[in-house]
Formats: C-alpha cells, structure tokens, sequence
C-alpha cells in the first residue's frame, strides 16, 4: 500500500470546492468564445494544433517530433510553442546559439533535431504567427505545439492527445482532477490520440474506449503506443549502447510522467537506481555532483547514466564535467496500433495539400 499517494488523493478531494470553481471559469470563458464575446482569430495559413485536455505527459513533444519527421520532407514546416519555463520573454527564433534556457527544453529538444526547422517560441502565439511568418517567408505550415486550450488562435486542424492510464471522459478539473480544460472542448478537434496504450491493447477494448470517448461522426480517433529506441551517448549520436539485462543503469529523470519509462526499464535490465527530478528541472552543478556520486556507487562493471532526451537538452550544458561519463539518452516516438499510423498520416498531410482558409463565421 503507497500512503503516499493515499494521502495525495484524499488531499485532492478536499480541494473539491476549488476544482468546481476552477471549472466554472473555465466554463464561463469557453461560452464567451463559443459566442464570440472573445475573439478566436483565423489565419490564411495551414496551422497543426497538438494539445491536450489535462496538465502532466501525454505525449506532445513526440507527437510533434513525429509530425517533423512526417512533414518536413514534403513541405516547410515551423514549430511554435510557448516555450515552457524558459528565462526568457516574447517572441524569440532559435538560431544556433540558443540555448534551453532561451527557449525551454522541448522546443530546444525540436531545434538540436531537426536544426534545419524554424523552431519559435511566445507566449502570445496571436503575436507570434504573424512574426515567424514575417521571419520565414516561405513556410508552408506550423505546428502549434501544446497550444489547444488557447483559443485565441483558431487552428485548422487540431490534434488532441489522451493518456490511456487517464482519458479524459474520467478525470475532473484542476487540483481535484489534472484537466484544464472541460472534456466538451474535445469537440474542437479533427483527431483523437489515445497515448501510451499498452502494445497488446485489444480490438474490443479500443472500441470500448471509442464509445465512452463519444467522437463526432467527424472525428477519427487513434491509438499508440510509446516506442523506445536504441540510447545514444548525448555528445555523440552514433555512439549507442543496447540495454542488456547485464547493464546497470542510473536513470536520471525530470519529466512529467515517469511510469512509462520505468517499466520499461524494469523489463530489459537487471538492475536500475533513480535519479529523480521534478518535471523541467533546471539542473545545477550541485545536481552534477550528487548524479556523479551516486553512480560512482554503483559497483558493476557495465554500467551507464541514462536520461530522456527533454533533460538531456538541459544537461548538455555540463559538457566538460559530462564528458568523462558514460551518459546515454533514450528516444523516444510515437507507434501507431491496429496498422492505422498510414491513415493518420494522410490526414495530416492531406490537410495541407488541400487548404482552404475558413473565417469564423
């Protein structure tokens, strides 16, 4: 029995009165949009929304990621995206001295993969649209990444990401629940992504999902699993090394949700220790040393430091203190289940071929 998250939970049901009053502002400020008393602005432009209903990890950023790989063959793509604590305001374009600190750690994560990609950040994304495009006249799209609860920017075509472990039909509002959002704003978008499914999910359990989710005759709704690939080392992306259950690994971690990547490590090596942070964590030099000290620890002959790519852009600042370490980073993307990724893919890319700007009426 975790009495931990016992007591978390009771906690949060006490907060019950402050998540009804959260949502009713909510509700309130989705009306007065739905009524056009607050302005959605459209853009003559192809816009790809990737968002979510609730606070914490469903996958955006390889979602993202996998729409780059998707599209930037084909046409030329920009991100945009808030720029999650970063130290820095207002618009900004990622050249190649920029650094996670400037632009937050997953659009730095977009901009060290993909450096030929315009990569943005800004608060006021209304603001910013127009900038990038002033920036890089020839774009063909953007992808608005964790941009769907904004609604001040209409997107032509949004995609919706749900965690299997907490879909969204079955959480609450803020603290009690982890939504932000009311479910209804599901509507708004063109696809439903339920996210980090296990990889043997059933045909009957996904229509189950599909008839509590209730999409619009409209709305297509998919499913993935995440995929992990080979680490590689952070200074060196030819430089791999394969988990084996031989190797013992110090996971050093600051994301949202951890479960995923833990099970996965309980399955394929014999032994690993944790290195928690908190989701973002800036790290310091403080944290260096106790991550040294604990690997020193570790007395195994095969034996690695492996982290995620979203901390890796905030670790490699460390470079002369990492170099003597065996400190490896672990992709992650997005698998499509029941063979319907080809499907999704041509929805996406279908919708910028065949764009046609639609004011609010």
């Amino acid at each position: 029995m975790n009495f931990n998250t016992i007591f978390l939970t009771s906690f949060r049901v006490l907060l019950l009165p402050v998540a009804l009053l959260y949502g009713l502002v909510i509700r309130i400020r989705n009306w007065m949009f739905d009524k056009q008393y607050l302005k959605s602005a459209s853009f003559n432009f192809p816009l790809i929304c990737v968002g979510n209903l609730a606070v914490g990890g469903t996958g955006k950023s390889p979602m993202v990621e996998y729409l780059l790989y998707l599209l930037s063959p084909q046409f030329k793509v920009g991100t945009l995206s808030r720029g999650y604590k970063r130290k820095t305001k207002g618009y900004a374009l990622a050249n190649p001295n920029t650094t996670a600190l400037e632009i937050g750690d997953e659009p730095m994560l977009f901009h060290m993969k993909f450096p030929q990609i315009p990569v943005a950040v800004g608060e006021e994304r209304l603001v910013a649209i127009p900038q990038l495009l002033q920036d890089v006249p020839d774009l063909q799209a953007i992808i608005l990444d964790d941009a769907f609860q904004h609604r001040s920017v209409n997107a032509g075509f949004n995609i919706l990401l749900t965690e299997y472990s907490n879909i969204y039909v079955n959480d609450f509002f803020l603290p009690t629940g982890d939504l932000r959002d009311e479910r209804r704003s599901a509507k708004r978008a063109n696809i439903i992504v339920v996210t980090k499914c296990p990889a043997d999910l059933s045909f009957e359990r996904k229509q189950q999902i599909i008839r509590n989710l209730k999409p619009r005759a409209d709305q297509k709704v998919f499913f993935t699993r995440i995929a992990y690939g080979v680490p590689y080392h952070i200074f060196n992306y030819e430089d791999e090394w394969l988990l084996t259950p031989r190797v013992e690994v110090l996971l050093v971690c600051g994301i949202a949700n951890p479960k995923p990547l833990k099970e996965y490590l309980h399955e394929c090596t014999h032994t690993y220790y944790q290195q928690d942070y908190s989701d973002h964590h800036i790290f310091t030099i403080d944290d260096l040393n106790e991550i040294k000290e604990k690997f020193d620890g570790i007395h195994a002959k095969d034996k690695i430091i492996l982290t995620t790519e979203k901390d890796a852009v905030r670790l490699i600042k460390f470079s002369n203190e990492l170099k003597s370490l065996p400190m490896y980073v672990l992709p992650i993307r997005h698998d499509f289940l029941f063979g319907e990724g080809e499907q999704f893919n041509r929805m996406v890319t279908d919708f910028i071929r065949n764009f046609r700007y639609k004011p609010i009426s």
